[in-house]
């Protein structure tokens, strides 16, 4: 298979189970918050948080490696490939005991991190322990994953983690409603994750039966790859930052705000992880398909993708940003209660957020392509600012402040220093040549963000008389003139969003008459 079609077939299974999962996931929320309550919704999710922090050790690793795997898959090198999983088995194994042991110890200190909590400590111990497990089962058994999402595989790792996390939601669903068991409602959680690992492991070893799964390399196999060890220490730095600007927003909140408010504001993170994470199905396999275009060294191939990409990106980012903008309270109020919506300034703020996120994903797929992760001075600084700027002002303005702080340092660093560390070591080009078709489509963004705030100001949405019919028709009409005024516009003034409309086209058609 070609990389578009792999491409194309990662992407149609990745969103088909992702908008599955995603009508569980919010039918289930509602069912969770009715049953389980707000605090108990927010004491798991602070958890979670807080073992995102230890999952800090593994941070580096599997990017690092998947970077490696490239040239060994376009070669077809079976010897180097075995020995890059069992490099990798190796270091996670090792990661694995480390989590183990920095979990212990951070579990000491409950009593004092959640002596508001009003649940028993048993409860929170419980939970804690379970969801480590989970972890722990990715450093254990499945690390071997690596390889199906460096091969363009990754809606095989995708279609069984969606067929088995929906059938989870929905037991749990079950579980919430007639026992309101939270210890059950938890040990599901656990006994999913062994029962994927399991069937992944087995699926590995049928896509590749020459694999080594339990490799007998010892720690000598890291002194063949000093380059790829440097590779992963970079990373790493880089995958803080990315987990600072996101992982911690649920403990500051439940440190400068309350744990109730974690839940609240969750509610509208999962709106915007689940829209993140469908966008990442549309793109699933983009990221090895440019590891392996740049491997074969086509510049001229490497720069027309690199701009269909970016037009497609902003085209994404923008359409789902003005959507959200108009339709995310009324959604709120039928799907939670009005009690639940939030202050409009914390929607801008994580729009903000979503599309800073959203348009510099080429970018990232392209340094990670390269492999350059040098500039570890970037990430420290862009977590610094933002930790500084979200304590401090999070004490002032509490959620508001803390998304500040995300954005402030994503501006810096992400919109400003990335494309140029790019352009400098990757491309080999000045910079000057991204903000040239860069500043065109930020234009048309605008200007078609201006025109549509004109148009829909015309028909607000009537809050008095909400329902899911007037909420589905209202949405219709935002999503028809989002679509037609944003998709117009960079179609007739932007080449990348134009060629890549027509080569999709093309291939849609061909299809179609294959068929036939």
């Amino acid at each position: 298979m070609s990389r578009v079609s792999k491409s194309i077939k990662n992407a149609k299974v990745g969103v088909f189970f992702f908008l599955i999962s995603i009508v569980v996931q919010f039918f289930s929320r509602k069912i969770f918050l009715d049953h389980l309550g707000d605090e108990f919704i927010g004491l798991e999710t602070t958890i979670r948080s807080i073992l995102g922090f230890l999952n800090l050790a593994e941070l580096g690793i599997g990017t690092a490696i998947g970077f490696a795997l490239y040239k060994p898959i376009f070669d077809e090198d079976q010897n180097e490939i075995n020995k890059i999983i069992a490099l990798l088995g190796f270091l996670y194994k090792r990661i694995g005991f480390i989590l183990i042991g920095v979990g212990l110890i951070t579990s000491l200190f409950f009593p004092l991190i959640f002596n508001d909590a009003p649940f028993s400590l048993l409860l929170i111990y419980f939970i804690f322990y379970a969801l480590l497990s989970s972890s722990l089962l990715s450093y254990f058994v499945n690390y071997h994953l690596s390889l199906l999402g460096a091969d363009q595989k990754g809606y095989i790792i995708q279609s069984y983690f969606q067929i088995f996390n929906t059938t989870r939601v929905i037991i749990q669903c079950f579980v919430a409603i007639y026992l309101q068991n939270f210890y059950l409602w938890i040990a599901l959680e656990l006994v999913f994750s062994v029962i994927y690992s399991i069937t992944l492991r087995i699926k590995v070893k049928e896509h590749y039966p020459w694999l080594i799964i339990n490799s007998s390399q010892n720690a000598a196999i890291i002194k063949e790859y000093p380059e790829l060890i440097k590779k992963i220490k970079q990373v790493f730095i880089h995958k803080i930052s990315v987990f600072i600007k996101g992982g911690t927003d649920n403990i500051l909140v439940y440190a400068l705000v309350s744990l109730q408010s974690v839940a609240y504001f969750g509610n509208y993170q999962l709106i915007f992880i689940k829209l993140g994470g469908l966008v990442k199905m549309t793109f699933a396999g983009t990221g090895s398909a440019i590891g392996n275009l740049v491997a074969e060294n086509d510049k001229e191939n490497i720069n027309k993708i690199f701009w269909e990409l970016i037009a497609v990106q902003f085209f994404i980012a923008g359409f789902f940003s003005i959507i959200i903008y108009y339709v995310m309270g009324p959604f709120i109020q039928l799907w939670l209660g009005a009690e639940y919506i939030m202050a409009n300034s914390v929607l801008l703020l994580m729009i903000a957020n979503f599309f800073i996120l959203e348009i510099s994903s080429p970018i990232e797929r392209y340094k990670n392509a390269y492999g350059l992760y040098s500039d570890t001075w970037a990430p420290a600084t862009e977590a610094i600012i933002n930790l500084t700027i979200s304590f401090f002002f999070g004490r002032i303005w509490g959620i508001e402040g803390i998304l500040l702080g995300t954005l402030v340092s994503a501006i810096l660093i992400v919109i400003i220093w990335k494309p140029y560390f790019l352009y400098k070591n990757g491309f080999k080009k000045n910079v000057w040549h991204y903000w040239k078709g860069i500043i065109p489509v930020i234009i048309i963004f605008s200007i078609s963000a201006l025109l549509i705030s004109y148009i829909i100001s015309h028909f607000p949405y009537d809050k008095s008389s909400s329902n899911l019919i007037n909420w589905t028709i209202y949405s219709f009409k935002v999503t028809s003139i989002v679509t037609l005024v944003y998709g117009v516009l960079l179609f007739t003034f932007i080449k990348g969003f134009k060629v890549f409309c027509l080569r999709m086209k093309k291939l849609i058609l061909s299809k179609l008459f294959k068929k036939k």
